[in-house]
């Protein structure tokens, strides 16, 4: 009988940030982040054939609704860092007869180019919010081009994880002004800027532009080192871990690295 490995320690905050190539200490983490991700999208997505807007600037969600039979426009902003993909997983490629994917490159912060109620969904995942520092007029600008009864699925950086990395830079005065912040605004070393939600101000962001909360989640309750642990002992234990993940409560609390939230226009 192999011997199981012993559990690694939690890994500093820095390693958690989405970003391929920081070494191989996390891909099973990211693959199993990956694989979630993949599933709350598939479970979310419209069960009927719809237009889709996608601003999270990636082409995987863009091309897994595209693959599901939607209509989806991805768009890709000149401005924002482009979101890192973690690990080599590729995006499902349309299959004939299914949706279309149109992309394009334009300003995600305004969508000025579309009109009014023009899409019945919207893809903000890849943290695209909390790299639009103006995070209010994004999401005005999400609830505008939705039609009444559109929803969106969107992915914010966590006031979990913006705590810990200003701990981690030794920030103290500015971490205990955190609690009675309206606004969060946390740098990374690399000089980029993430902006950090409770889950609180998260759905008041959203009701403030008119948007009806459905559920606010973290991505994953398992944690970063319970994955590595697992995996590493028994790498077939993957969907596993994801159904696992999947049928856990929802919890609207801000735990984990990232929040995701469902909300719907009134």
């Amino acid at each position: 009988m192999l011997p199981v490995p012993a559990r690694p320690p939690e890994p500093s905050v820095a390693s958690l940030r989405s970003s391929p190539g920081d070494g191989e200490s996390l891909a099973k983490y990211w693959s199993f982040y990956r694989a979630v991700a993949a599933a709350q999208l598939a479970r979310w997505l419209p069960h009927r054939p719809s237009r889709i807007l996608d601003i999270s600037g990636g082409q995987s969600h863009s091309a897994q609704a595209a693959a599901a039979g939607h209509t989806v426009l991805g768009v890709r902003d000149p401005h924002l860092v482009a979101p890192p993909v973690n690990g080599n997983g590729r995006p499902p490629a349309p299959r004939p007869g299914a949706g279309t994917l149109r992309q394009i490159v334009a300003d995600t912060g305004s969508l000025s180019f579309l009109a009014d109620a023009c899409v019945d969904a919207v893809v903000a995942e890849d943290r695209t919010l909390s790299r639009h520092l103006a995070t209010e007029s994004t999401i005005a600008e999400v609830a505008r081009v939705l039609r009444p009864g559109g929803r969106v699925l969107l992915t914010v950086d966590s006031l979990t994880l913006g705590m810990a990395l200003l701990a981690e830079q030794n920030c103290w005065a500015h971490l205990s002004d955190v609690p009675s912040a309206e606004v969060v605004l946390v740098p990374w070393p690399d000089g980029t800027i993430t902006r950090c939600f409770w889950a609180d101000q998260l759905r008041e962001l959203c009701t403030e532009a008119g948007l009806e909360v459905e559920w606010i989640r973290p991505r994953t309750a398992l944690s970063p080192s319970t994955v590595e642990h697992i995996l590493t002992a028994s790498p077939r234990d993957l969907p596993r871990l994801v159904r696992t993940e999947l049928s856990a409560p929802l919890l609207d609390e801000s735990l984990g690295v990232h929040l995701l939230a469902s909300a719907r226009r009134i």
